[in-house]
Formats: structure tokens, sequence, C-alpha cells
């Protein structure tokens, strides 16, 4: 007997991993099953980027649509839960979207379609978002009576408190380029083009240091939770300091004055000259 998976994994041998929601005859809606498997497959790619094995992680979907947000079934299901039940419901999606936003390497979103309800936390939660003009966005929750809560805290990161409380409240539909001016979305392209900018975000990612690019993004969670605090400012001397004595700072040093390619990159992601002085 085989098992239906709504989702799949697949690390190439760039070290690039694909986590690609595989549920388009519903428009990729969470439910209760497809948020295990996430979470079981954010479980492996902590590790293996830990390890090192895995250099980035692209998030994306098949079909036409990015994910619906809520499957209805699993909404119909949420109705006879008592609080308790809504509760650790509840809190399977937050570690969904928590092992989503901490994973320590570098995330890329390929959204294509229609993002509704938490799909939008998804996208929040990766570092760079790159969409088609087809994309849509939308905070639907208050419409059937509900908030984004477990979302909450990624989005608003990302759009800011004051349009939050706006898009939040409204439920307003979003097109991409306003997802843009938002900050929701880093890049809007041709529907066409999308997997080729993807590809060229992907180069450009692997252009850098995996371990540079691990440091930075643990560093930028803390400059973000305190800016200006004695112990943030202490711990930005401490990770340069620590990353220009590494294996990888020492390599990216000599690779940068000898005018070749760090041993990381190959021919193809690396840029052709370094773009400035590398003493921050």
């Amino acid at each position: 007997m085989t098992t239906e998976t709504y989702s799949s994994l697949e690390i190439d041998p760039r070290g690039v991993a694909w986590l690609t929601l595989n549920r388009p005859e519903v428009h990729n809606a969470f439910d209760d099953s497809l948020i295990a498997e996430l979470n079981a497959h954010l479980e492996r790619l902590h590790e293996a980027a830990g390890r090192g094995e895995v250099r980035l992680v692209v998030l994306g979907s098949e079909g036409k649509s990015f994910s619906a947000g809520a499957d209805l079934g699993w909404m119909k299901r949420m109705v006879e839960y008592d609080f308790d039940g809504n509760l650790a419901d509840s809190r399977k999606l937050s570690k969904l979207m928590h092992g989503l936003d901490t994973l320590p390497c570098p995330t890329l979103c390929r959204v294509q379609g229609a993002a509704f309800g938490g799909a939008v936390g998804l996208a929040a939660c990766c570092d760079i978002v790159i969409a088609s003009e087809k994309a849509r966005f939308c905070l639907s929750e208050v419409k059937i009576g509900l908030s984004p809560a477990v979302i909450s805290p990624y989005v608003q990161r990302a759009l800011g408190p004051r349009q939050m409380r706006r898009f939040a409240l409204s439920a307003e539909v979003l097109d991409a380029t306003t997802g843009l001016g938002l900050g929701l979305v880093h890049q809007v392209v041709d529907h066409g083009d999308l997997d080729d900018e993807v590809e060229t975000m992907i180069e450009t990612l692997l252009a850098g240091s995996p371990q540079a690019q691990r440091a930075t993004k643990a560093l930028l969670a803390e400059v973000a939770r305190e800016p200006d605090a004695d112990a943030t400012r202490e711990r930005t001397c401490w990770v340069i300091s620590e990353l220009r004595v590494s294996a990888e700072g020492q390599e990216g040093l000599a690779s940068f004055f000898e005018k070749r390619h760090p041993a990381w990159a190959s021919d193809k992601n690396a840029p052709d000259k370094p773009a400035s002085e590398p003493n921050s």
C-alpha cells in the first residue's frame, strides 16, 4: 500500500533543496497532513543545512496557485475541535512557520499564483521572494471570522506594523506589484520568466560563502531583536572576527587578492571580480 504525499523534498548535486507543495487539485491548500509533511521535511533540512549538505532551499508549489491557504475539509474538521484541539493544531502550524523562518541557510520562495491566508506566512518566512506578475496575496482570515494570528509575527515583520493593520483587517487582495512595494516580495517577473529568474537567484546565492551566509542570517535575526544593544554590537564584532580567521574567510580573502574564484564558487556562479573591499 502506498501512502499519498502532498509535498516533496529533493536535493540536487549543488546542494539546492527543492521543497514543493504538491496538491494542485486543491490549489495546494494546507491541511494537517501537509503541515505534518512539511514539518518533517524542515527537520531534515535543518539537520542537512547544519552539516553543510544543503546550501539553500527553494520553496515552491505545483499548479496554478502557490497555495490557497487552509483546506476546506480541514476547516470543517476544526469546527468540531474543542479549544485544546485547536491549540494543538495551531501549534503544528506555528512549528512550520518557525522551522522555515529559522533555517540556517538562505531560503528562496517561488510564487507563481495566488497565495492566501497561511501561504502569505510561508512567503514572509523566506529570505527572498520572487513572484510572477500573476501572483496575488491576501490575508483573508477575517472574512471567515478568524485571524492571521500564527503567521502575524512573520508577515508584520515583512510589511511593517502600519501596513499589517490595514491588510490584516481589510483582507484586501494584493497584486504582485503592490506586494513588491510593501516589502513582501523582492522581485516581480513575467510569468514565463519565473523559473529562469529563480535559477538566476540560485546561482547568485551559490556564489556566496556558505559559512558567511549562515553566520549573517543568524546575526541579522539578533540585530532585528535588539539593534542598538551593547550585546548586539559586541556580537557583530565577534561574528566578523570569527569569519576573518576561519578557513572560508581566509580562502575568500585569498581569492580576492589573487583575483580568482573562491573554492566554494563554480565558474558559472562566481562574480567576475569582487564588488568592493571586504573590510566590514
